[in-house]
């Protein structure tokens, strides 16, 4: 089963544009681009911090149970 590549990659790369945008920023100017490196970066770091903190939800279908042991 083939998924589409849109739903898949579009959040990774989105995050590695931002990523690169902030780094650049930052190595590269001063000011105002120490601003846009702040906003993008830290945009990273909320989106990391919020998907690692969500509550996942678990089907019925996927909750695996460990098979019974007979002694």
């Amino acid at each position: 089963m083939r998924q589409p590549f849109g739903p898949v990659w579009t959040a990774p790369i989105v995050l590695g544009v931002l990523t690169i945008a902030g780094l650049l920023s930052a190595l590269l100017g001063d000011g105002v681009w120490d601003d846009l490196s702040a906003l993008t970066l830290g945009a990273v770091v909320l989106v990391g911090t919020w998907y690692s903190l969500r509550k996942r939800k678990v089907s019925v279908k996927r909750r695996v149970s460990a098979p019974v042991s007979q002694p």
